[in-house]
């Protein structure tokens, strides 16, 4: 995270010469005086003076220069300053860039502590602006505080964050701050005076709270009439909702603001309307009058409102907040469940890859690429519209595990409706497309329409805020041109069947719900909204008769590319079997085979590699494609491992290649990359991650050019985690009140469980042990002994004070479990688990400690699958854990897991996880990304670890260890075919029959050093042992087996 400096001179104070009552000027930039240039690592930012606003004065100019990095330029400035109840902050800005983050923070005087306002994506000015900040505008960002209100401001930060990258210049001039009444304070009835009032129809009426009442003007040939509010005072609001009468309403009108009831504003004009309810987005407003000039009467006779609601700020905070409020006054079905307060899932549609791609939601919406807008079906029969909340639905994988979803609708009467969503083409320019079938079961004929509308919302609900908020997605032109759909004048969907209608509204002609709602269309084939709240529908009549179907197919193609013509669309079956035959091949190298309901873990397995496949962005592998559209080493590390024992060694190669040169000059190992550049944020892990994923790409492929074409990085890697360790080696740090941090890594937030504040993980540090050891292998393997002998003497020196801090943190602590960190003594298995795999520390660490950190971790399992704690979510990284249990030797506890966490696949047939797992699957919250390939991978690698794993210690290839016992006894037991391992493939089946257990080993494999250590799910102890015929001594759990092909029976 962030930080900010020390608390800086008082010297450096704010000049504050008062303006107008309840506001000062906190900084009037005639110099630069106080504010420090705050850059991250590779950002160049310069300050300097330029003439300020108006063309008098000076400026604060800002220019920077990200240089290919994700960074961010800031400045900062020392601001004691005590803030009052409620508050407002203005500053004016300009700037040449482009679009970007802009952040405005405030600090309290620890500068550890951050409030802040993000507005993303911010497209600068090129002409002086005055930026407004609100106190409800701000939250708390990061800190130790954890929370709670900022009342004495320490620092202020004005920061500018890559978006779009690159280079430019900000001004800043003028910063004031500006005391407001209380939020809470009740503001004065409202009052209203109209134009004409037809005769008991008095203005008054349409703020008395009951909607069976109305004001009406005179009426009359032509009228224009005029409605205006006095609220009492100058005060906040976001919008109005305005019912009007649903015979006579205008079908023009507009608003405008004022603070005296003398000069008017223009706010917001409407052209179109319609009669009923109509609520009107008005961002910030903030004026005691409001007026509304009405003209073109629906039927010549005047104008009838029932009620005008005056809404509060929050109403329009963002264009989502907006719609969300709309939504809610709808009725059911009419928006997504993400919009009126339920959780929704989606599935990725796309090309192994790919640039970019769609989601498809689990009530049929599709996505059309990355924070596009939506296409949403819906049914119009027997004189309702139909959609997601009337039907009952199951959803579907090609072939149960390729990462082709579908969706089904099914209608009472028969009636049901199937979306089938896929992508293909090539990487840098594939296409998404739809097919919507319409299916009558019932005995009898249907008729009806498909509606298929076009909407200014994504399919990521607005629950989701990191990286990319969820909900809106503009809509600001949207114009049909034959068979093309063109949103934005760039954007398009190809319509491949020829609809029977057509039609598109701005937001104030009626959202495109409102219209089907009716089973109509708009009567225009345009629309502009400059708000964005443009929508638009397609409609197909159908006849079905009853076993009939009709089926309508788009496609959205996600970079500009040539249209289609419409013959494509006769080959949406031929397509889709293509990328059914491609998605088959790619996946197919490993072979799972597993019994009864137990097949579901096997497909889940083929499915997670297809969804990790398509989350990558060309060769970087992503964990999501939404809120995570980032690579982390640490996740791709991870995933690569997973990706080797499936055969992608060529995925796991070609992120290698791709990741290594974003290393820093000084051999720093950024945390993650993306479009902008590699992330400068210290995460100490990386490091370590980098190394691990060289040594375990080498492990299994031998490919030693790779390893060559990329030694300079991977011994820069190695070097910086020494240079790291020496911050911690020196005397400060032996001596008693320190000794727990020598030799660690330092403080870092690689665990998110430490943003709040840096502190010694020991995740980083097995995190650095693992990667020394694995870039001494390496150097061995490309014969540069010397870097051998000095990497394997810092990986044991680390290794050694790691141990060393442990032992002293637990002893010192009087904690009966190894600690997350040196400085908490926090319990976390969940991290722990890496010091077991890949980290290979476990047999190094006190035995009766990591045995009761796990228990610890298992006796809150039960209490959360009881339902007995408060834990409202987890994340299911925990599938890490299952692989632990295995090595553990808690083969039962590992299934118990592994069944807990099975179960939380949502939807269960698209085979996937999110990030985070709410008790609640309709709990409308953050939910991270889906499907998540981080959590896919660790599902992989710990199912995988079931049937093998290696053990560090002594070289061993573990088989079987996981197994569970009721798998081995159903009819055909489990087998597993082409597994790689880093001995070559494995083929291994394990059935129970009449005569015992009997266990097949074959396949191109070597013997590893410690043989084939085989731990089969036993019920007792055996009769005999028998390998290939021949009997061998056993005692206890485990058989060595150093031949292969082999042959084992235990016998009863």
């Amino acid at each position: 995270m962030r930080r900010v400096a020390p608390v800086l001179a008082a010297a450096l104070l704010l000049s504050s010469s008062p303006v107008e009552q309840g506001r000062r000027v906190l900084d009037g930039f005639d110099n630069a005086a106080g504010w420090t240039a705050a850059p991250s690592d590779g950002v160049r930012l310069v300050l300097s003076t330029d003439v300020g606003a108006g063309g008098s004065g000076k400026s604060l100019r800002m220019d920077f220069d990200f240089s290919g990095h994700a960074g961010w330029a800031a400045v900062r400035k020392a601001f004691p300053v005590r803030l009052p109840e409620n508050w407002v902050m203005d500053l004016r800005l300009k700037g040449d860039t482009p679009p970007q983050t802009l952040e405005f923070k405030l600090l309290d005087a620890s500068g550890e502590n951050v409030w802040w306002s993000v507005r993303r994506p911010y497209e600068f000015p090129r002409e002086w602006t005055t930026v407004r900040i609100r106190k409800r505008q701000v939250s708390f960002a990061w800190g130790p505080a954890g929370g709670g209100e900022l009342r004495d401001l320490g620092f202020l930060e004005v920061t500018v964050t890559a978006a779009a990258g690159g280079k430019g210049t900000v001004w800043l001039d003028n910063l004031t701050l500006e005391e407001l009444p209380p939020a809470t304070a009740k503001p004065p009835p409202a009052t209203a005076i109209a134009s004409s009032a037809a005769p008991g129809s008095a203005s008054g009426l349409a703020l008395d709270g009951n909607p069976a009442t109305a004001w009406r003007s005179a009426g009359g040939p032509g009228e224009t009439a005029e409605f205006s509010i006095d609220l009492g005072r100058r005060r906040e609001f976001g919008g109005l909702v305005l019912d009007w009468d649903a015979r006579d309403f205008p079908r023009k009108y507009s608003v405008e603001v004022s603070d005296d009831g003398k000069a008017w504003t223009l706010r917001r004009e409407v052209s179109g309307a319609r009669g009923g309810r109509a609520s009107l987005y008005l961002p910030d407003s903030d004026s005691r009058f409001v007026r509304l000039k009405l003209a073109e009467s629906s039927r010549g006779q005047g104008y009838g409102l029932h009620e005008v609601g005056i809404r509060p700020p929050e109403f329009s905070d963002t264009p989502t907040a907006f719609l969300q409020n709309v939504a809610r006054d709808a009725p059911r079905g009419a928006w997504p469940r993400s919009f009126v307060g339920q959780g929704l899932y989606w599935a990725l549609v796309g090309v192994d890859g790919g640039r970019d791609e769609g989601l498809l939601s689990e009530d049929g919406a599709l996505e059309t690429g990355r924070g596009g807008f939506s296409l949403e079906p819906f049914l119009w029969s027997g004189g309702k519209l139909r959609g997601w909340s009337d039907a009952e639905e199951s959803h579907a994988l090609a072939n149960g595990d390729l990462p082709i979803p579908s969706v089904t609708r099914r209608y009472p009467g028969g009636l049901e409706l199937e979306v089938t969503a896929f992508a293909d083409g090539p990487p840098a320019g594939s296409t998404l497309r739809a097919r919507y079938r319409i299916r009558n079961t019932g005995a009898s004929p249907l008729t009806g329409k498909l509606f298929l509308a076009v909407r200014p919302i994504q399919v990521n609900p607005p629950s989701q805020f990191l990286s990319l908020p969820g909900g809106f997605s503009p809509i600001r032109t949207v114009e049909r041109d034959g068979d093309v759909l063109r949103v934005d004048g760039n954007h398009s969907v190809v319509v491949l069947d020829p609809p029977d209608g057509f039609g598109a509204s701005a937001f104030g002609g009626g959202e495109i719900s409102s219209w089907l709602a009716e089973g109509k269309l708009p009567p225009a084939t345009s629309a502009a909204d400059p708000d964005g709240f443009a929508s638009a529908a397609f409609a197909w009549g159908f006849q079905l008769s009853a076993g009939g179907s009709r089926d309508v197919v788009v496609a959205v193609p996600l970079a500009e590319a040539p249209v289609e013509p419409r013959e494509w669309g006769g080959g949406f079956d031929r397509r889709l079997a293509e990328a059914v035959r491609g998605w088959e091949e790619e996946l197919g190298g490993v072979v799972l085979d597993l019994p009864g309901p137990a097949a579901a873990f096997a497909r889940t397995v083929q499915s997670n590699v297809g969804w990790i496949l398509v989350n990558r962005d060309g060769p970087a592998i992503q964990p999501g494609s939404r809120s995570y559209s980032r690579s982390w080493i640490r996740d791709g590390a991870l995933t690569s491992a997973a990706l080797l024992r499936l055969g992608h060694g060529s995925v796991a190669r070609d992120f290698l290649r791709w990741f290594a040169p974003f290393q820093f000059e000084d051999g720093k190992v950024p945390c993650c990359v993306d479009r902008r550049g590699a992330d400068p944020v210290p995460e100490n892990d990386s490091h370590g991650e980098l190394l691990y994923l060289a040594g375990e790409y080498y492990r299994f492929t031998g490919d030693r050019a790779t390893i060559e074409a990329v030694w300079p990085h991977l011994a820069r890697a190695a070097a910086y985690i020494d240079a790291l360790r020496a911050k911690r080696r020196t005397p400060e740090y032996a001596t008693p009140g320190k000794r727990i941090f020598y030799g660690l890594l330092p403080e870092s937030i690689s665990h998110e469980g430490y943003s709040a504040h840096p502190v010694h993980s020991y995740w980083d540090d097995f995190w650095g042990i693992r990667g020394l050891s694995d870039a001494a292998e390496l150097a061995r393997a490309l014969g540069r002994d010397a870097d051998a002998r000095r990497f394997t003497t810092s990986r044991d020196e680390m290794r050694a004070e790691v141990h060393a801090s442990i032992r002293q943190v637990i002893a010192s602590r009087g904690i009966d479990f190894v600690p997350g960190s040196a400085e908490l003594a926090d319990l976390d298995a969940t991290s722990t688990t890496i010091a077991l795999s890949p980290g290979e520390e476990g047999k190094r660490l006190p035995p009766r400690e990591l045995a009761r950190t796990f228990e610890r971790y298992w006796e809150s399992f039960l209490a959360r699958r009881a339902g007995t704690n408060s834990q409202e979510a987890y994340t299911p990284y925990e599938w890490r854990t299952v692989g632990a249990f295995v090595r553990l030797g808690w083969r039962e506890r590992a299934k118990e897991l592994a069944d807990f966490l099975f179960a939380d696949r949502r939807p269960a047939a698209w085979n996937q996880w999110a990030e985070v797992v709410w008790r609640d699957p309709r709990a409308a919250k953050f939910i991270g990304d889906m499907p998540h390939g981080w959590v896919g991978s660790d599902y992989i690698r710990s199912l995988l670890d079931f049937f093998a794993y290696d053990r560090g210690e002594d070289g061993a290839l573990v088989l079987g260890a996981g197994v569970p016992a009721d798998w081995v006894r159903a009819p055909g037991g489990v087998s597993v075919r082409g597994l790689r391992t880093r001995w070559g493939r494995l083929d291994l089946s394990i059935r129970e029959g009449s005569e015992g257990l009997r266990v097949s080993i074959a396949g191109g494999l070597r013997i590893p050093p410690g043989g084939f250590a085989l731990r089969p799910p036993l019920a007792g102890v055996p009769r005999r042992v028998t390998v290939d015929g021949k009997r061998v001594p056993f005692a206890g759990s485990e058989l060595v087996v150093e031949k292969v092909p082999a042959e084992i029976l235990f016998s009863r």
